[in-house]
C-alpha cells in the first residue's frame, strides 16, 4: 500500500473544521443536551465500498468538542475499503460524539467520495503512463481537502489555484493577439511559475510547441488528433487531456499515450460515501 498523503497544514484542517461546527451547532445542540454526559463509545461502519480520505477533519471534530477523546483507526488512509467495514471505533463524552457526528461525517464521506472516484480512474489507467489530474472545480472552500482527497486516491493535484502556475486558456491568447504574444508575457511578469497552454486544435499546438512551455493542454481533441498531437510533441512537452474525460474512455487514452488526464468531476460530481456512526461497542 503506498504511503497516506500528506495533509494540509494543521491550521487549515483546524478552519475547515471551525466552520463545520460553527454552521451546525451555532449557540449549541440543543438536542444534546438532553443526553447524561457521560462517558459514551461509538464506531463508525462503511455501508458500501469505497477508498477512506479525510482522516484529519474528522479526528480534528472530535477532538475540538472533546480534546480527550480517543479515536482508533482500524483502516489507513487512502486504503480501500469492503461494505461492511468498521473503520474507527471513538471513546469519550456522549454529548461531544453525538455533536461532531455530523460534521466529521460530512467530511469523511465527501472527502472519501473523492478518493474512491480518483481510485477507479486510477485502476483504469493501470499499466499506461497517463496520470490522472484534478482540476479547480472543487467545493467552495474545501479546495485543500478535496484535493488531499485525490492524492490520496492515487491521483495527482493540478494547480492549487489562480497564483501557483500561469495556464493559458483561449482568451488570454485572444486577448494577447496570439498564443507566442501571450507566452512573452507570462515569461517577463511570471518567469518562476510553471506554463500551461490550453489549445484547440492542432495548428495550435504547433504554436504552443514552437513557443515552450512546461506542459499543453489539448481541449476536447479525437483520438486520432491525440494520436497526430502526441506523434507531433514527441515526448517534448508533455501532454494533458481536458474535455470529455468518462471513465470508459480513460483505457483508450492510456494507450494513446497522453501524459496526463485533468477530470473535473473528481471534486465537483460528488456522491458521498455512505457511512454511518452508531453509540456503542462495534460488532464482533
Amino acid at each position: 500500500m503506498a504511503l497516506p498523503p500528506s495533509p494540509p497544514a494543521p491550521e487549515v484542517v483546524a478552519g475547515d473544521v471551525a466552520r463545520a461546527l460553527a454552521e451546525d451547532l451555532g449557540p449549541g445542540d440543543a438536542t444534546a443536551d438532553l443526553l447524561p454526559d457521560g462517558p459514551a463509545q461509538a464506531y463508525v461502519i462503511a455501508k458500501e465500498a469505497g477508498v477512506v480520505a479525510g482522516r484529519p477533519w474528522f479526528d480534528a471534530c472530535f477532538r475540538r468538542l472533546d480534546p480527550e477523546v480517543r479515536i482508533d483507526w482500524r483502516v489507513a488512509e487512502g486504503q480501500a475499503v469492503a461494505a461492511g467495514t468498521v473503520l474507527v471505533t471513538l471513546a469519550g463524552r456522549a454529548r461531544a460524539l453525538v455533536s461532531a457526528e455530523r460534521p466529521a461525517l460530512n467530511f469523511l464521506q465527501t472527502l472519501s467520495a473523492t478518493a474512491s472516484r480518483t481510485a477507479e480512474c486510477v485502476s483504469a489507467l493501470a499499466g499506461s503512463r497517463t496520470r490522472v489530474l484534478d482540476t479547480r472545480k472543487t467545493l467552495p472552500g474545501l479546495r485543500q481537502a478535496q484535493k488531499y482527497a485525490v492524492r490520496a486516491g492515487g491521483g495527482l493535484n493540478h494547480r492549487m489555484g489562480l497564483y501557483d502556475a500561469v495556464m493559458l486558456k483561449e482568451n488570454h491568447i485572444h486577448a494577447a493577439g496570439s498564443i507566442s504574444a501571450a507566452v512573452a508575457n507570462a515569461r517577463r511578469l511570471h518567469p518562476d511559475l510553471p506554463l500551461i497552454i490550453e489549445v484547440e486544435n492542432l495548428d495550435e499546438l504547433d504554436q504552443a510547441l514552437a513557443a515552450g512551455c512546461d506542459r499543453i493542454l489539448v481541449d476536447e481533441f479525437s483520438d486520432a488528433d491525440l494520436r497526430e498531437a502526441v506523434r507531433r510533441a514527441a515526448g517534448r512537452i508533455p501532454l494533458e487531456v481536458s474535455g470529455g474525460v468518462t471513465l470508459g474512455r480513460l483505457a483508450a487514452l492510456g494507450e494513446i499515450g497522453v501524459d496526463y488526464v485533468s477530470i473535473g468531476a473528481l471534486t465537483k460530481h460528488v456522491q458521498a460515501l455512505d457511512l454511518s456512526l452508531r453509540l456503542g461497542p462495534p460488532p464482533a
